[in-house]
């Protein structure tokens, strides 16, 4: 299954030394009801499962895969349905990034595992 979404989750840097937390729960809520909003719910989530999240930026600009680490979209797809738990137990995570100057996104290929 594949899940795009033609947005990208704000990065982490965002948060880092700041006391607001509503911004923080504000963009969670928001990224798990994009990746709900774009994603097919499977008839029962999956018990293991191999997630690559890719991210196309808009521009060539140093971007460190720590600071997109992929957990709004994680916890996208619990909620969804798509995944039974976020745990390193139950998936296996991947990121990579890309450009793509007209089309940024945020692409979810999830795989279940037998």
């Amino acid at each position: 299954m594949t899940i795009i979404i033609p947005e990208i989750p704000p990065s982490l840097n965002k948060y880092a030394g700041r006391k607001n937390v509503w911004a923080y729960r504000a963009d969670k809520t928001q990224w798990t009801d994009l990746v709900c909003l774009y994603s097919k719910k499977p008839k029962t989530p999956f018990a293991k499962a191999t997630v690559k999240i890719t991210y196309y930026f808009k521009t060539k600009s140093r971007h460190d895969p720590d600071n997109y680490n992929g957990k709004f979209l994680l916890d996208g797809l619990t909620t969804a349905g798509i995944i039974q738990d976020d745990s390193f137990s139950c998936i296996t995570l991947t990121i990579c990034g890309g450009y793509d100057k007209n089309n940024p996104r945020t692409e979810i290929e999830v795989l279940k595992q037998y």
